[in-house]
């Protein structure tokens, strides 16, 4: 219903709200009285120091607790008085300090630790009795915070302190007579302790506490020791480990209690390595075996933990196998993995549907972690046995009706690619059915590594993928673009920004005009109209990477022209803002050739935008739009620029805009300008802004050399026809006519054949960047290359015309040079000298073949 703003019912809501005021106000005078305002008062003439024993003293529980929570400031300010004046205070108030003072304590005790605020001399002797004394609090969770703080402690201590401080005092403490929570907490130092000290003097003064709480009487505790046991065979090494704790294990997994057996299976598969090849297989395996035939039937506790060991367990015992045990072992993942998903018979509705209720959660976690083993399970059966032994089961857990399990099988998506390497081909559909999930979890879990999976699944481990692009995937390009558009209208622009992010690498899995039409021009609506800025930036960069890597020079100048006109001269400042950020990831990916033909002037015209906030992001973008030009070359933009910045010293009117002006100002004085000649100090910015113009170039040279390719296959069909035609007609001729006629053709096909193998071999070199475009060897061409490996350049003399001799590591980026030389000189006016050249050359074969025919 609509709300009614006439006059009686406006009066109503009035009314409504002074009664809601009224409730309010004793509410807020009854918050604190002006004594207890008083009693809360401190004097503000008193030191930090003095403050802090003053409120310890006499002040209430909130301000004692926020002194304790200080503590690592005032250790950092004046730890000399802090530690005569303020520890003593905190240790006298700890006895009778409640749950929240004592937690805090613990966790400043622990900072002061990790600030190294004081020597660890000094540590052990002001702070190590105070965590002592507070170990064996009532409270379960004080008495753990206190725990850690003290693990964390330990390991920072000497030996003969931890030996004399904690380990002397921890055989009374291990005893039975002492309590439940004193023996839980000894086996936990246990573990820590064992790491520090060498394997004889554990074997004397630990391993005997240790056995003693592997037999104790409450099952917690044997817990507890059970899993520290570990930490102890690291410790004592190989040979007293097989001979003390492997016992001690075989006795803990066949204990009386279920969480015991299940701390000695997790222990034993963890410490797999450490056992020798007989151990494995007459002790270990056995074990193994006893528990995955007791999960099923009658201990149920332990299949989740089970399901998550599995491919830990199948690889550490693959050595000890028989082919018989190794099949049982894979049947036995397989039945795990579809656990839950299959309605067993001899049970009826209200039956079934009750255990579903008590036992989904587990069912899920077990699928959980077997999608979680799954690139080990493949390792098991051998990548070359997946399609026969596994698919299924992939096949399963991509479609598993719960999320955890898509989930992950989307992060290990990018690790079963990689193990099957050129049999990637066989996984492509479920690809394409993770993209289309209808959970966003399971999409972003995917996207991480789209990129890299995209690459394996086109490339399929073939080394000439680029002939057979897209033909194992048929339904890609509508699975991503369904993706994306999801994330769109979706609330989660998080993981929209992550999505468009990933798509700029595209150019290196589809061809360039699948880009153009299914890509490139949702990048510029997303930019256009969606409301989240890190969004709008990660299509823009995007797009400017579809820009970039664009084969067809009308493509390319329809793109810049609509950016120009719907992003740097919309209507909205909103557009005109996102216009100056698309300029910053030109810059960035392309030459400054390139900026400055299409970009510097339209970039110049927001001097004159009349929202301040534009003229505000347009100057601090000056100074890198003033590295772009090249003297004397853009001598003419320089003008422009400085043009710009005199009208905006001297009739800028806004503050703020003003005071960036007279910043930036004082900046551009400072830059240097490079020139067109090769320098020194511009080395790198040089070899790499080449670079980019090179390739630049070379798309340009690639798209007229693929023109050229199909007017000449045009044009040779049909002259094949009309020599076939007048063969055909003038037979009976004479055979001088005949042999004059064949030689001409002769003449003409082999000159036609020379210039095609000039133009074959650059079509091969285009055609090899083309599929190189993205390798992860160039993608990256924001960073700065190393001047020798990196760039490929061999030498270089600045300055210097034809002395500039520069080759390259990687032959699909060899320029040909005009002369025998076997190199190429840049920079752009060589390499637009050395374009011409070409393009004379095949000029020449056109005429030549011209008159060879019309002879």
């Amino acid at each position: 219903s609509k709300m009614d703003f006439s006059h009686s019912s406006l009066f109503g809501y009035i009314e409504d709200l002074q009664e809601l005021t009224i409730i309010e106000r004793p509410v807020r005078r009854s918050l604190k009285t002006a004594e207890e305002i008083e009693k809360l008062t401190v004097d503000e003439e008193l030191s930090d120091i003095e403050r802090a024993v003053y409120l310890l003293s006499s002040g209430q529980d909130i301000q004692g607790t926020s002194v304790v929570a200080n503590l690592p400031v005032l250790m950092r300010q004046n730890p000399a008085e802090t530690l005569r004046r303020v520890l003593p205070k905190i240790r006298e108030v700890l006895h009778v300090a409640g749950v929240e003072m004592q937690l805090t304590a613990a966790v400043s005790f622990l900072t002061v630790l990790q600030e190294e605020s004081v020597s660890i001399h000094t540590y052990s002797h002001s702070f190590l009795h105070i965590i002592l004394q507070n170990l064996e609090h009532r409270d379960a969770g004080v008495s753990n915070a206190w725990l850690e703080t003290l693990l964390a402690v330990i390991e920072a201590l000497p030996k003969e302190t931890v030996r004399h401080e904690i380990l002397n005092p921890l055989v009374s403490k291990a005893q039975l007579s002492q309590t439940l929570q004193s023996r839980l907490v000894s086996c936990k130092i246990m573990g820590k302790v064992a790491n520090k000290f060498e394997a004889h003097i554990i074997k004397r003064e630990v391993l005997p506490l240790v056995k003693s709480l592997c037999q104790d009487v409450e099952y917690e505790v044997r817990t507890c020791m059970c899993r520290q046991l570990e930490h102890v065979a690291r410790g004592i090494g190989t040979e007293l480990t097989k001979t003390v704790v492997l016992p001690e294990l075989v006795e803990l997994a066949r204990d009386e209690g279920s969480s015991v057996r299940l701390a000695a299976f997790e222990t034993l598969v963890n410490l797999l390595d450490m056992f020798d090849a007989d151990d494995r297989s007459q002790t270990v395996l056995p074990l193994v075996k006893s528990f995955c035939e007791k999960s099923f039937k009658a201990d149920e506790s332990i299949l989740v933990s089970l399901s998550f060991h599995l491919g830990k367990l199948c690889n550490g015992l693959y050595g000890i196998f028989t082919p018989e045990q190794h099949l049982r072992f894979l049947e036995f993942y397989k039945k795990l993995s579809t656990l839950g998903l299959q309605q067993e018979n001899g049970h009826n509705e209200n039956q079934l549907h009750l255990q579903t209720l008590e036992q989904e959660k587990k069912y899920i976690s077990v699928r959980k972690n077997c999608a979680y083993n799954f690139p080990a399970m493949i390792v098991f059966v051998d990548p070359k046995n997946f399609h026969l032994e596994l698919y299924s089961v992939f096949f399963c857990l991509c479609h598993d009706p719960e999320v955890p399990v898509r989930y992950t099988m989307a992060i290990s998506f990018f690790e079963v690619a990689k193990l099957l390497n050129s049999d990637v081909y066989t996984i492509h559909k479920e690809l394409v059915t993770l993209l289309q999930d209808e959970s966003l979890e399971v999409l972003d879990a995917l996207v991480g590594h789209l990129p890299e999976i995209l690459e394996l699944m086109t490339n399929g481990g073939e080394k000439n993928a680029s002939e057979s692009k897209l033909l194992s995937i048929p339904d890609l390009i509508p699975a991503l673009t369904t993706a994306e558009q999801r994330a769109a209208t979706s609330l989660k622009w998080r993981t929209h920004e992550k999505l468009l992010q990933k798509y700029a690498c595209l150019p290196h899995i589809i061809s360039s005009d699948q880009i153009y039409y299914r890509f490139l021009h949702r990048m510029l609506t997303i930019i256009l109209t969606n409301n989240v800025l890190p969004v709008q930036k990660a299509a823009a960069r995007t797009l400017c990477v579809y820009l970039r890597y664009n084969r067809k020079q009308e493509q390319r100048h329809e793109v810049i022209q609509k950016l120009i006109e719907q992003l740097g001269q919309g209507k909205s400042y909103w557009n005109r803002l996102r216009f100056l950020d698309t300029c910053e990831f030109i810059m960035e990916l392309f030459s400054k050739s390139f900026f400055c033909k299409y970009f510097f002037l339209p970039v110049l015209e927001l001097t004159h935008d009349p929202v301040a906030n534009v003229r505000m992001k347009l100057c601090c973008l000056l100074p890198k739009v003033k590295s772009t030009l090249k003297i004397p070359t853009d001598k003419h933009l320089l003008q422009q620029l400085e043009l710009c910045i005199r009208k905006l010293l001297c009739q800028e009117k806004d503050k703020d805009v003003l005071t960036i002006v007279k910043r930036t100002v004082l900046e551009l004085d400072r830059m240097e300008i490079s020139v067109d000649a090769f320098q020194k100090r511009f080395y790198e910015n040089d070899l790499l802004d080449q670079e980019k113009e090179r390739q630049e170039h070379l798309l340009l040279e690639m798209e007229q050399l693929e023109k050229e390719k199909q007017k000449n296959e045009g044009r040779s069909t049909n002259i094949n026809e009309k020599i076939f035609e007048k063969k055909r007609r003038d037979s009976k001729t004479s055979s001088v006519l005949a042999k004059s006629l064949n030689l001409s053709i002769s003449g003409s096909s082999s000159g036609t054949s020379a210039g095609k193998e000039e133009k074959k071999s650059k079509l091969v070199r285009s055609q090899s960047f083309s599929t190189q475009v993205l390798h992860p060897k160039y993608s990256n061409i924001d960073k700065c290359p190393n001047k020798s490996s990196a760039t490929g350049y061999t030498s270089s003399v600045p300055g210097m015309g034809k002395n500039c001799m520069l080759s390259f590591s990687d032959d699909s980026f060899r320029t040909h040079s005009a002369g025998n030389s076997g190199s190429a000189a840049f920079p752009s006016s060589c390499s637009r000298n050395l374009f011409n050249s070409a393009d004379q050359k095949n000029n020449g074969n056109k005429e030549s073949q011209s008159r060879r025919m019309s002879m």
